[in-house]
């Protein structure tokens, strides 16, 4: 009887064996500029200060949520090129992080290639402060110049990091996030003195940026990567907008000491859309 006993129990744990381990985590590998590091949201991750890292990004938000292993190498201002070379000293290539084992992988990247998402942002602020918010100085000044840019270099340089993450991880799930809206679709003359951009280059700007998310959506279909498009999900969340709607921080009179960049609302919000994009919740 005793044996007979032991026997069924034996089976017993043999069948319930396989549902008593839980599934493996997520391997997470989680790449990009200050976009993807959450630069100037606190708060700050202390094991790399110079990429001027949040344990609030949406990369954080995600592995949270998804209980993934997550390995954050997003560095502020890195660039397509930091893929593959080291961006600071004692900073490795972004590549280092992913592997044949890695199952998910997410990214922000391009803004930073050639400077011309910043220099325009720059540009158009410096203009618009000179012009006292009339016109559009930064369009009559530098035309279609961004624009050449961004097809010419960042293009390219985007695809070429693309191809290169897949290469490295294979198996991978790739996430390429776009930009949220920095500036509204119209014009907002009441938020002039915290985005100091003239009436006339709000829409102009808004351009530049809708040309960069399509050039970093393109790359991403050619590459086999998902696109997280943040075009519908950012409206009415720009920089104009008062705290606690407004996703991306001011140039002036913001909370960030790193301004135009995610709040930590924006953070969780991009990690929202990017977990439902995936469907991973």
């Amino acid at each position: 009887m005793t044996a007979t006993i032991a026997a069924v129990g034996a089976v017993a744990l043999s069948l319930a064996g396989p549902a008593a381990h839980a599934a493996a985590p997520l391997e997470y590998a989680a790449l990009g500029d200050s976009y993807s590091a959450g630069s100037g949201v606190l708060p700050v991750d202390l094991t790399n200060l110079l990429c001027l890292r949040s344990t609030a990004n949406y990369p954080h938000v995600i592995a949270a949520r998804t209980g993934a292993a997550l390995t954050d190498v997003s560095c502020g201002a890195a660039q397509t090129k930091d893929f593959t070379g080291a961006q600071y000293p004692g900073v490795p290539p972004q590549l280092d992080a992913v592997g044949p084992d890695t199952d998910l992988v997410t990214l922000t990247i391009g803004g930073n290639d050639n400077g011309t998402f910043i220099n325009a942002v720059l540009a158009c602020g410096s203009a618009g402060v000179l012009s006292g918010g009339q016109g559009s100085p930064c369009k009559d000044q530098h035309g279609s110049s961004f624009d050449e840019q961004i097809d010419e270099d960042t293009y390219p340089a985007l695809r070429t990091a693309l191809r290169n993450v897949r290469a490295k991880a294979p198996n991978a799930r790739v996430a390429v996030l776009g930009y949220p809206w920095i500036v509204p679709a119209d014009a907002d003359p009441s938020c002039y003195a915290k985005l100091p951009v003239a009436f006339g280059d709000v829409p102009y700007l808004r351009g530049i940026q809708a040309h960069l998310n399509a050039v970093v959506e393109r790359a991403a279909e050619e590459t086999g990567a998902t696109f997280v498009d943040f075009s519908r999900a950012s409206e009415g969340h720009d920089a104009c907008k008062p705290l606690g709607t407004r996703w991306i921080e001011p140039l002036l009179f913001g909370t960030s000491i790193v301004p135009v960049h995610p709040n930590a609302l924006g953070e969780s919000r991009m990690a929202q859309q990017t977990l439902s994009i995936l469907g991973l919740g």
